[in-house]
């Protein structure tokens, strides 16, 4: 496995739109250590996967791309302090795959000051869509999305007592909403919800009082570690309900640490896994090259996202200034990934629209 790169000291470029970029860098702010660390691991391997291709090839109009990453270690205000500092002082051209919804609400301030875009934030949150924000290019779909399609599922089989656990910030509660919309169409209300803080997530209270309702079915929105510690929690507390969780969490490392609880587990997906689109063969083909046997849910995120970012930077043509990619990306019209088509404007920044569901194997890989 490739680690992520790490940020490069050098000369600073001057953060005004206008300037023309020497070299092709782009900035990532992202929680590379902390509760979302295995997600990001192989999100952020997907995109260099693409990236590492794409510079093999002689880069962009010539030019190589380096991806320059601090980590946040999925603080918020680490996060904001991150973006300014490779805006400001590191002169990158974009940001680029930014972790976690609050996280990326707190740095569009400082996208709009500067004019800098950013492409495919790990996030898909309804709030970075609508309404439009100038500088922010979804790939992925909403989590309202995912919601929506985990519950009409649920039901479709004949689940009716469903709780919900989420955590207690905008990521959890624009889930919960996609959540409450599936319910309502189902004509169905849920038998708890409980939230929980995103710091110092505790169950030691929830999960039993949860337990006690007997659910059939347990959606828990959050990240990482903490989805991680309510299913276990829900699980010691004797409930046997069936576990729906986001795509968020759809990477190896959230089923390495669930472990023997991973099976089961229903986990959203925004990206096809079958080999009959070109974009997942493309994926693995690349994947192979680099010894690494299987392309998660999590590192296609990450190589589509770095397929929009490299097309939007040939479209800005050689020594590509923010203002040129920003127009490049209103002006993408309709992209094929590879049997998805993503399609912006100047209007519309909402990326794909797929949404499906997956549940996680005996032998800990996601099935569809």
């Amino acid at each position: 496995m490739i680690s992520l790169r790490s940020a490069l000291l050098g000369l600073c470029i001057a953060s005004v739109g206008t300037t023309a970029f020497a070299q092709l860098k782009i900035g990532q702010t992202t929680g590379v250590t902390g509760a979302v660390a295995a997600t990001v691991k192989e999100s952020s391997l997907g995109a260099q996967l693409y990236l590492d291709a794409t510079n093999a090839k002689g880069g962009v109009n010539g030019e190589k791309i380096e991806l320059i990453t601090l980590d946040d270690k999925f603080d918020t205000k680490l996060a904001a302090a991150n973006a300014r500092e490779l805006i400001e002082q590191r002169g990158v051209l974009a940001l680029f795959m930014t972790r976690g919804t609050p996280h990326t609400e707190g740095i569009i301030p400082i996208l709009d000051q500067h004019g800098v875009p950013l492409v495919g934030p790990s996030t898909g949150a309804t709030v970075l869509h609508q309404p439009l924000k100038k500088h922010v290019f979804n790939v992925r779909a909403t989590y309202q999305r995912e919601a929506e399609r985990a519950i009409t599922h649920l039901a479709a089989t004949g689940v009716t007592r469903i709780g919900v656990v989420h955590v207690d910030d905008s990521f959890g509660a624009d889930g919960l909403e996609g959540t409450q919309k599936g319910l309502a169409a189902a004509k169905l209300t849920a038998i708890a919800i409980s939230k929980f803080d995103r710091s110092k997530p505790d169950f030691s209270q929830t999960a039993p009082a949860m337990a006690k309702l007997s659910p059939q079915a347990v959606m828990v929105i959050g990240s990482g570690t903490a989805v991680v510690e309510a299913i276990r929690a829900l699980k010691a507390a004797g409930s046997g309900a069936q576990f729906v969780t986001l795509s968020n969490n759809a990477s190896s490392g959230f089923v390495k640490l669930l472990g023997d609880d991973a099976r089961g587990v229903i986990v959203s997906q925004v990206l096809p896994q079958s080999q009959n689109y070109a974009l997942v063969q493309e994926a693995a083909t690349l994947a192979k090259s680099r010894d690494i046997l299987e392309v998660s849910p999590a590192m296609l995120e990450g190589f589509a996202s770095a397929k929009v970012l490299v097309e939007a930077l040939r479209r800005a043509g050689p020594k590509p200034t923010r203002e040129k990619l920003q127009a490049a990306l209103e002006n993408l019209g309709k992209f094929d990934l590879g049997g998805l088509t993503l399609n912006f404007s100047a209007t519309d920044h909402t990326g794909l629209d797929f949404a499906d569901l997956s549940i996680i194997s005996a032998s800990g890989k996601f099935r569809r």
